[in-house]
Order: C-alpha cells, then sequence, then structure tokens
C-alpha cells in the first residue's frame, strides 16, 4: 500500500535581501522537506506591498528570489515553486475567509502591531487582513504542514481557528494545519543586538549576513559582533552575542553547539569571530555562484515559475471550487 503524502506550504516574501536566517531557518530546511512532503513554495510578492514597494525593484526581487530558492536546492521537479500572485485563488479565498475572521483577532496579532509602529504613516487594511491571506495561502493547498520559526507560530495558529470555524460552520472543507517548529538554525539573531532576531529590514547594515555578502563583508560584519568583556566562549543566556555566533557557527557546520564550545575553547574572541565569519562565507560562495549563473537566464526562471503557477493554480482552483458550493455561490456548473 502507498501511503499518500503529507503537503507542506511555505513562502517567504520578495522585499528585501535574504539573510543567513532565511537560509539556515527557513531555505536549506524545504531543501531536505521536498524529499519527503508534497511542497509548495511561494514568493509571497502579495504579502509584500502591505508596506510601500517600488514597483520595478518588487519585479527583480520576485526573480532574485526564485534564482536563490534554485541555487540552494529547491527541485522544481520535486516541488512546486511559484509566485503567488500568478495564482488569483489566493485573493479569492481570502475574500471569503475574511467573513469568518473576527477584527478583534486582527487587531492582536503581533505583525500588525509591529508593523504598524514601523510604518505609521502607512497603516492600511492589507497590513490587518495580512493574516487572512497567510491563511489562505496554507489552506488553498490543503496543508498539512507549515514550517515556521517561533515567531511566526501564531500565524499559523490563526490559520488554524479560522480552518476549524470555516468547517463547524459549512461542514468539513480545510485540514487544520499543524506548525512544525525549526530548531536548528531557526532564529539567528542580530549581530549588533543579539538579543534581536537578524533582520533583512533591520537599519544598521552590520547587523545582518545577506546571503549576495561577499566573503570580506561577511568577515567584517562578524568582526564587529557584540559580544561582552570576559573572554569565555560558551553558550549561556547571559552572553547572548557569543551564543549567537556558537549557533551560526553550529548551524553552518552540522555541529552541535557543545562541538562548537570545544572547538573554540581557550580561543579569543577575535579570533573565534573571524573563524564563524570564514565558516559562513565559504557555505555561500558556491551558492551565490549558482544564483548568479541562474539569474543570468531568464527564460529558465521564467519557465520554472510559469510551470509552478500552472501546478498551484490546479491545486488551488479544486478548493476554491469547494469553498465556493459550501457558501453558497453560484458556480454555472
Amino acid at each position: 500500500m502507498i501511503m499518500e503524502r503529507k503537503i507542506m506550504y511555505s513562502a517567504v516574501q520578495p522585499s528585501g535581501n535574504l539573510t543567513i536566517g532565511n537560509y539556515t531557518g527557513s531555505i536549506r530546511n524545504w531543501v531536505t522537506m521536498q524529499e519527503e512532503y508534497d511542497c509548495f513554495y511561494a514568493i509571497a510578492n502579495m504579502h509584500a506591498i502591505t508596506v510601500k514597494q517600488d514597483p520595478a525593484l518588487l519585479r527583480k526581487r520576485t526573480l532574485e528570489l526564485a534564482a536563490w530558492y534554485l541555487a540552494c536546492g529547491l527541485d522544481p521537479e520535486k516541488c512546486v515553486l511559484y509566485v503567488q500572485s500568478q495564482v488569483p485563488q489566493h485573493a479569492e479565498l481570502t475574500w471569503v475567509l475574511n467573513s469568518i475572521t473576527y477584527v478583534g483577532e486582527m487587531q492582536r496579532m503581533t505583525q500588525f502591531k509591529d508593523k504598524s509602529q514601523k510604518h505609521a504613516d502607512n497603516i492600511n487594511m492589507g497590513l490587518m487582513d495580512y493574516p487572512v491571506l497567510m491563511a489562505a495561502d496554507i489552506l488553498l493547498y490543503m496543508a498539512d504542514y507549515v514550517p515556521v520559526g517561533v515567531d511566526q507560530k501564531q500565524h499559523v495558529e490563526i490559520a488554524r481557528d479560522i480552518a476549524l470555524r470555516f468547517n463547524n460552520r459549512y461542514s468539513e472543507t480545510f485540514r487544520v494545519p499543524e506548525p512544525i517548529i525549526l530548531k536548528t538554525g531557526s532564529k539567528i539573531m542580530s549581530l549588533q543586538e543579539p538579543t534581536k532576531k537578524m533582520s533583512k529590514s533591520d537599519e544598521n547594515p552590520n547587523a545582518c549576513v545577506f546571503l549576495a555578502d561577499d566573503k570580506d563583508t561577511v568577515i567584517r560584519k562578524f568582526k564587529r559582533a557584540v559580544t561582552d568583556s570576559d573572554n569565555k566562549i560558551a553558550f549561556s543566556e547571559d552572553k547572548p552575542g557569543i551564543s549567537n555566533l556558537l549557533g551560526i557557527y553550529a548551524a553552518f557546520t552540522g555541529k552541535t553547539v557543545e562541538e562548537a564550545e570545544k572547538a573554540f575553547a581557550g580561543t579569543g574572541y577575535g579570533d573565534f569571530k573571524v573563524a564563524v565569519g570564514e565558516t559562513v562565507a565559504d557555505v555561500l560562495a558556491p551558492i551565490q555562484a549558482e544564483q548568479a549563473r541562474i539569474l543570468a537566464d531568464k527564460e529558465y526562471i521564467g519557465g520554472i515559475l510559469k510551470a509552478g503557477a500552472e501546478r498551484a493554480y490546479k491545486a488551488a482552483r479544486k478548493t476554491l471550487s469547494k469553498v465556493y458550493r459550501k457558501v453558497g455561490f453560484y458556480t454555472g456548473d
């Protein structure tokens, strides 16, 4: 008896340069998961416009992100790689789900609060509605699992609530997704404020390391990483800077944090930071070369995204047709 593979869904916005946190916490795990699950991986450009975007730059970054995905090891024969806006059912299902989602739920979402503070001049309905669109993303493909970091778990929880509410009101329709909390490398912190998650939108250029950074830039950023004054390399809550560097080293070598501690026992902070930087840069170099090669072939990327959108459209249309029947929309069938 052949067991049906579980479905996995995940997406990343093309709204900035990818960081090493995106790589270790998301993309690298996606490469592994495509071997075990039926995976849908989206470039979430609809989510991106909840904050102001330069249209030409958004299109450019969409292709760049697709090239990064492929360079990191995503195989379009093993997963569905597509651009969110090319599948109109995302927006259509969002409207239906809006009708069973409460304003208070959206106002309590952490991301709405955070982005409202950061973009006080652009607090739009899309920003508030972001989690409903994310729920639609997930539920359209009957996803069993959504791989997320700890800070994104809230969005999967609201998707679960919406799915259960719809199922209770209209009868069983959606699978209720489960979050998979990624442990290893799931939360790389800022090099300048190690109590804060590394973010591609950080205003301090030394706070994060991008996948596109060359070796000299990577090492320079690690040399400037904030640590502490006691010069002991140990993982500890009261040593967030050193703990973060140990975690990064472990994530890029496959070693455990304990093994990393032993490897650098007695090493000074300066040498330790350079060693971590060199390790990261050496892993990034072949990925950067492959990304540049892929990006130069626009026809190749366009073909992959078109084929991915067609596969995603087919799955999404099946779900949306079922939803439309359940809510009483006339379809003409």
